[in-house]
Formats: structure tokens, C-alpha cells, sequence
């Protein structure tokens, strides 16, 4: 097993949107965290025919890509071109490529099923001989690396540009990318994040595995029964943090990676992985558990996940510090879900509240007791001011983000 973090300076997150289930943009989601609103409903996508409710995102079939890039034409980069459109995010990152120059503008991002489901089309539609559809583009439309170059070719970016595929800490994974390339000089800011799109191969795949419920996920509960899967999109532009930032800034203090390699597909029961990663984000932000505000858990309301990481939580944070799983309003977004809840957690920080957890209803007494777990199932407004958000991914890929106002950096140098 091992653990990281890399010493750099604060980042700052100079703009960020966020699409999913729950609404395209930003204001879609605080109104939902707010409402303590699901967007999950029976799941009615494509041609599947599984009992289980799903986060789909209304419209993105619907999206068109610019003309020069119908290459990369598939549902997940149609769902990052919906994305980019909301919250003025493409003409922050023009502002970006005006300061700095597109070759000093780098671009991290993370997916996990990529463009899965355009194969899946694809296959269906082979000829008599058993052939692909002339017209099917692999690299432009399923390969991981279609995202990045999509994205590469409409924001205009030049600079260093790489792809994670970690499984569900895909796009948490890529602000430490980040991070290491801007302390080293390599780039002078970033756009990060992650997409994950809906597809069979998924959705029949964890089904095989027997993680699917066939209700709303209820993550935390007693009788939790399985996630729910969704799809979703979320950038962020990271760059140094000025001087003279403001007091509601918010800043990335902090990443903690860690690998257990304990499972295919279930994580190490006593969540020291979990646990190492949470304390190399502190250890880089250079925070104490008690400092933390609110913890956005990774929470997907599988039985051994919720365990395993609320075992990790009570050990180095015991039942004091506030926290939630926001994936009952999201469903689980896999290789997205690092970087919507990152985005959930800036809006936690900027409107001073601790998200709920839709869905729950009577907590795990095993896990989330009075006496080691501090869990929220309803918003409740509070002085946020330091976030750690989770993401561990499949064969015990780790990252933990510690996210805080700048206000609250400056009292600390």
C-alpha cells in the first residue's frame, strides 16, 4: 500500500460548472443541495430492462457538437459540450488562454466508461458479414482519450494534456495531476475534471456484480441495498492563488492518494486505504481532522463500501465532524463523481451549508451511530470553511480533496 502527497501551494478554483441528473450548471445543484432533491428515477435508458433507478441527464442527445469537431460525436462528449455551455465556463478558460497562452493551460481529466455506448451502437448495426458501421470513429468517439481531445480542440488548449482512468476516483485524481504540473512549472493553470456517461456495459455490469438497487440508493442506511447508477459532467479551472484572494475564494488546499490493491471490485474492510489517503490531503493542507468542517463521503450505499469507509471516518475524525454522501441526489457517477462533488462541496463552502443525504432514512447503527459518525440525512446551514470530499475507486484507487475558503487559508500562514 502507499500513500501521497505532493507539497505544493494553494490553487485557487477560478470557475467551475457542474451537469447532472440534478440540472445543467450551477444553479441547478444549489438549489437541489438546498432542497435536499433527488434526481434519480426508474430507470428507462436505451434499451435496458433492469429493475433500478438511474441519474440520467435530460437533453444530451439532443446537444450538437461545433461542426469541426463532429468526429468526437458520442453521448459522453455531448455531455461535456452541455457542460462547458453553462456557468460561462468556455469564456473563463478564453480568459485563461489570453493570460497565460494556450500552451501554458494544461488540461486533466478523468472517465471511466468514456464513449462505451456509441460501440454499443455500433454493434448493433453491423452489416451481414458481421462489420462496424463504415462511419464508427474508435478513437474519435470511445476511446478514454476521446474526452481529452475533444475537450482539447474546443477549449482551445495547447499545453500538457492527460487522461485518468481510475474507475470511480477518476476526476479527484486529476487535481493532484494538476497540482504536481503547476508546482513544477509546467503549466500555469489547469482545467480539470471528468465525464461518465450512461451505457449498457455498465449498467449490466454492475448488475452482474449484484450493486444495483432496485430503489433510490440509500447511502448509510440500515437497509441500503446497492447504488444507483448515473451520469454527469464537472470542470474546474485551477491557478495560483493571488495574493490578495478573496475571502470567499475557494482554494484547493489539499490531495491525498493512496493505492490498497485489496480487491477487484470491493474495498479493504478496515478502509486503512480510505484512511491514508484522507490523512496525506490533511497532511498536505496542513490541517487537523478537527479543522475539517464537513466531509462529503464517498458514500455510494453499497453494504461493504459505506462500511469500510465509515469505519475509516470515525477512526480519524470520530463522530464530531459533519458529514454526508450527496450520491442519493446524483446517483454514482464513477469516473464524473471525484469532480461533481468537488463542485458540491465549493457550493457547500460558498452558501455555508452541509448538504443532506436524499434517500436516507434510518442510519446504519453499525456505522454511523451516535458514537461514530456525525452523519447528516437533511441540509442545515453552518459555518463551512475547510471540506475534505472522498472518491475511492474500484481495485482501492484513493484520492481525498481538501477544499477551503480563502479566508480561512490566510488564518493559517
Amino acid at each position: 500500500m502507499s500513500a501521497s502527497s505532493f507539497p505544493v501551494a494553494p490553487l485557487r478554483l477560478r470557475a467551475a460548472t457542474a451537469t447532472s441528473c440534478l440540472g445543467a450548471g450551477l444553479a441547478a445543484h444549489r438549489n437541489a443541495l438546498h432542497a435536499n432533491r433527488s434526481g434519480l428515477a426508474p430507470c428507462d435508458f436505451d434499451v435496458v430492462d433492469l429493475p433500478t433507478w438511474i441519474g440520467a441527464v435530460d437533453g444530451v442527445d439532443a446537444v450538437g457538437l461545433p461542426d469541426a469537431l463532429r468526429a468526437f460525436d458520442c453521448r459522453n462528449n455531448r455531455l461535456a459540450e452541455l457542460a462547458v455551455r453553462q456557468d460561462g465556463f468556455v469564456d473563463a478558460v478564453a480568459a485563461a488562454v489570453e493570460r497565460h497562452g494556450a500552451g501554458r493551460v494544461g488540461l486533466f481529466v478523468g472517465t471511466s466508461t468514456s464513449g462505451i455506448l456509441q460501440t454499443e451502437l455500433a454493434y448493433r448495426a453491423r452489416d451481414a458479414q458481421g462489420a462496424l458501421p463504415a462511419g464508427f470513429d474508435y478513437a474519435g468517439s470511445h476511446s478514454v482519450a476521446s474526452l481529452a481531445g475533444f475537450l482539447r480542440e474546443r477549449l482551445g488548449l495547447r499545453g500538457p494534456v492527460s487522461v485518468t482512468s481510475s474507475a470511480c476516483s477518476s476526476s479527484a485524481k486529476v487535481f493532484a495531476a494538476a497540482q504536481r504540473m503547476i508546482a513544477v512549472g509546467l503549466v500555469d493553470c489547469a482545467v480539470v475534471g471528468g465525464v461518465d456517461s450512461l451505457c449498457l456495459t455498465t449498467m449490466y455490469g454492475f448488475n452482474s456484480l449484484e450493486l444495483l438497487s432496485p430503489a433510490p440508493c440509500r447511502p448509510f442506511d440500515a437497509a441500503r441495498s446497492g447504488l444507483s447508477l448515473g451520469e454527469a459532467a464537472a470542470f474546474v479551472l485551477l491557478e495560483a492563488c493571488p495574493a490578495q484572494a478573496a475571502d470567499d475564494d475557494v482554494l484547493l488546499l489539499g490531495a491525498g492518494e493512496s493505492s490498497d490493491a485489496h480487491h477487484m471490485s470491493s474495498p479493504r474492510p478496515d478502509g486503512l486505504g480510505a484512511r491514508r489517503a484522507m490523512q496525506a490531503a490533511l497532511g498536505q493542507a496542513g490541517l487537523r481532522p478537527e479543522q475539517i468542517d464537513y466531509i462529503n463521503l464517498h458514500g455510494t450505499a453499497t453494504p461493504s463500501n459505506d462500511a469500510a469507509e465509515g469505519g475509516a471516518v470515525s477512526a480519524l475524525f470520530g463522530a464530531s465532524t459533519p458529514c454526508s454522501s450527496t450520491k442519493g441526489a446524483t446517483g454514482h457517477t464513477l469516473g464524473a463523481a471525484g469532480g461533481v462533488e468537488a463542485v458540491l462541496s465549493l457550493l457547500a463552502l460558498r452558501d455555508g451549508l452541509i448538504p443532506g443525504s436524499p434517500g436516507t432514512a434510518a442510519l446504519d447503527p453499525a456505522i454511523a451511530g451516535a458514537d461514530a459518525l456525525a452523519y447528516r440525512t437533511t441540509p442545515r446551514a453552518a459555518p463551512i470553511r475547510r471540506v475534505l470530499s472522498n472518491s475511492f475507486g474500484f481495485g482501492g484507487t484513493n484520492c481525498s480533496l481538501v477544499l477551503g475558503r480563502a479566508d480561512a487559508w490566510s488564518e493559517l500562514r
